[in-house]
């Protein structure tokens, strides 16, 4: 049997010329799903900062695929976590950082608005929580669960 590698056309079939993309790269429809979540990240943590940037001038908003929990963990996924600097840590430590863990709020959320409003209300939380203050008085816009 007869190598075809010298002359290899790779998806040049008929002249039509060699596949390209589909959409511009500037185009929405051609960013992955990871991406638009951090844009809607973005979005809440510049909102967020607007109205407490003094406050979380110090804190560092990170988004990760999954949480690291060990295999034999029983008990709810976590969808974000705020993680303290070291202790001890002056103006030169590390920050503290809030992390939103993309697949577990994903998998939660039905629909883009869905999704846009649990972002809100997780970080709208966390901020809370770090603040030593009510979600409410972090956003008014804040939906408290009916449960």
């Amino acid at each position: 049997m007869r190598s075809r590698v010298a002359g290899v056309r790779r998806r040049d079939r008929r002249g039509r010329g060699l596949r390209g993309p589909l959409a511009p790269p500037q185009a929405p429809v051609s960013r992955t799903r990871a991406e638009r979540f951090g844009d809607l990240v973005d979005d809440e943590v510049r909102r967020l900062g607007a109205r407490w940037g003094r406050e979380l001038a110090r804190v560092e908003f990170a988004v990760e695929e999954v949480p690291g929990i060990e295999p034999w963990f029983d008990g709810p996924v976590p969808l974000g976590q705020t993680v303290a600097g070291p202790a001890g840590s002056g103006d030169g430590g590390r920050p503290v950082r809030i992390v939103v863990f993309r697949r577990p709020v994903e998998a939660r959320a039905d629909d883009e608005a869905e999704l846009a409003r649990l972002i809100r209300d997780l970080l709208v939380e966390e901020v809370a929580d770090l603040l030593g203050l009510s979600p409410e008085s972090v956003d008014p816009s804040y939906d408290t669960p009916d449960d």
